[in-house]
């Protein structure tokens, strides 16, 4: 055991002596990484690029310089891109502010234009986030022009109609084969105020908690109104999630509406037509509570968890969120379960507030002021158990296991959309990135594709430095334990120090459990003849490490 201890802390020193990159790749812990092919769309540029997780481009699509994000990108499992843009120059665009978009794309791996849509005019604009159906049509989050005559009709207190107009947040459903908008909900449709009993939308706002208080929101009266930074669909459900950061809320709506249903309080699968199912984040926007019960600070990215993980895995269908301004110095990111019940078709509301009362889980950057951005930014629940997590603010990704260990880091490596060298130091803002997504390496997207290593993001790249962390952590656990033979017919034999106890995991590529077992004495030998031919993962895990390395069973 001393031996084994002697060896690692050598090699440990020996990967410490590395030089430390500044951005684009910062550390990786292969074996305790989870595999796949990471999405960006930096700000201030026009392309997306897919990186392994040596920070190695291996996919981009590029645009025009004269175009910037506006503001997501996903990949499909057909392999077609959909992204959100809109023209570097905004002056003179009516509607505008942060997060404005423009133009809706499809293109294929080639880069090639199938699709495109615009909306950006004195009415209407695209902002943010989209999401794509199992149908293939996409619901988008539009702002849309109200005057000062309809501000006031509505109830609106014109002390805090600062610039006259305001932009309420709409939701629209587009089916690219035809160009036909299939559905629409509109935040307008659905308000409630105390200001005016001659005006619309009168009556008590705390007896209206599904409706929204018109005179709620930014105090610097800025059209701006709510500002939904996300928007995420869950089919199963047949539901739509809203992030409103200038109420500090969360939303859910029914998607199962038709568009008439949509703008009243009855119709759909849950019967409360366009009125908010839910509501959760500052129970204060409806005049329950007080600043003591507000969870949600300007948060961003909020989702059901069901990307790429198992359907029973800790946090699956619960709402993940990127917690921006929870603390003066540090953000977070947080789960919570919004607990549906599909008998009552409802969500727990107690008569004053929505449940939960507390978050599943909190969680921050070990070193808490390393994660802190006011703005932009995401959380991904990967299927290893670890999170992918974007300060946006600062471009810096990292992987950070259940245990709160940091396992992958990377920087966007730009200043103000052009890459930069290695080594340069970055400062807030340089380089602004919305969001990361991970997509496995077995996702259907990349069958096929070339995905090969074609260079870096950055300028003047250490070429060396990913294979100088990986080798390290190579040899430190391949000393350490001996897996034998490989390709194996029958069985395999696992050799390691005798006074170490081990757990040990088998999972097939995209981390479905096979077998799990403890060992202890050194050796240990495991029936390989009951598994299917193919490629595994093979994991063992001691109080000191964790190594993965492939099993082949012939």
């Amino acid at each position: 055991m001393r031996s084994l201890w002697i060896m690692l802390l050598s090699l440990a020193i020996c990967a410490s002596s590395i030089a430390q990159n500044t951005v684009g790749l910062l550390s990786y812990q292969q074996f305790l990484s989870q595999d796949g092919y990471n999405l960006i769309y930096p700000h201030n540029q026009p392309n997306v690029y897919l990186l392994d997780n040596c920070g190695e481009i291996v996919h981009t699509w590029t645009d025009d310089a004269d175009f910037r994000p506006g503001n997501t990108a996903y990949i499909t499992e057909e392999g077609f891109l959909y992204k959100a843009k809109r023209n570097a120059a905004v002056a003179n665009d009516p509607i505008w502010a942060g997060g404005g978009g423009a133009i809706l794309e499809i293109r294929d791996w080639d880069n090639n234009l199938i699709w495109d849509f615009e909306m950006n005019d004195s009415i209407n604009r695209l902002h943010h986030d989209f999401a794509i159906t199992e149908e293939g049509t996409i619901i988008a989050l539009a702002w849309e022009y109200k005057n000062t005559e309809e501000c006031i009709a509505a109830g609106r207190d014109t002390s805090t109609l600062t610039q006259k107009v305001m932009w309420p947040d709409w939701i629209f459903e587009i089916d690219p084969d035809t160009d036909e908008i299939l559905w629409e909900w509109h935040a307008w449709d659905h308000l409630v105020q105390d200001f005016d009993a001659d005006q619309s939308n009168f009556g008590i706002v705390a007896n209206n908690p599904r409706k929204i208080d018109v005179n709620y929101g930014r105090e610097d009266g800025h059209p701006d109104w709510m500002h939904g930074n996300s928007l995420d669909y869950n089919p199963q459900l047949g539901q739509i999630l809203l992030s409103v950061p200038y109420f500090d809320e969360v939303w859910i709506i029914d998607h199962t509406t038709s568009t008439e249903e949509a703008t009243g309080s009855t119709g759909g699968f849950a019967n409360q037509g366009g009125d908010l199912l839910y509501r959760w984040g500052n129970p204060v926007t409806y005049d329950q509570g007080d600043s003591t019960d507000q969870k949600l600070f300007f948060q961003h990215d909020a989702h059901w968890v069901d990307d790429f993980v198992e359907p029973f895995a800790p946090y699956t269908n619960q709402i993940a969120v990127f917690n921006n301004r929870v603390g003066d110095d540090f953000s977070t990111v947080n789960i919570f379960n919004p607990n549906w019940d599909m008998y009552d078709s409802a969500y727990p509301f107690d008569g004053s507030t929505f449940g939960p009362d507390e978050f599943t889980i909190s969680k921050t950057h070990p070193d808490p002021q390393q994660l802190y951005s006011t703005g932009l930014s995401s959380v991904q629940v990967l299927r290893n158990g670890n999170f992918l997590i974007t300060s946006g603010r600062f471009g810096y990704s990292f992987e950070m296991t259940p245990d709160d260990e940091i396992v992958w880091e990377y920087k966007t490596p730009i200043i103000g959309g052009a890459p930069v060298p290695q080594y340069t130091e970055l400062a807030i803002n340089n380089n602004l990135t919305f969001r990361m997504d991970r997509y496995p390496i077995d996702y259907a997207a990349f069958d096929n594709k070339d995905l090969s290593p074609k260079g870096w993001i950055e300028l003047e790249p250490d070429e060396n430095y990913c294979g100088e962390l990986t080798d390290v952590a190579e040899v430190m656990m391949e000393e350490a334990f001996r897996i034998f033979p490989n390709p194996a017919r029958d069985m395999i034999t696992i050799t390691w120090d005798g006074m170490i106890e081990a757990q040990f995991m088998i999972t097939d590529l995209s981390g479905k459990l096979i077998k799990k077992f403890d060992g202890a004495g050194g050796r240990k030998f495991i029936k390989t003849n009951e598994l299917e031919s193919g490629v595994y993962l093979i994991s063992i895990m001691t109080e000191d490490a964790n190594y993965t390395q492939k099993l082949i069973v012939e």
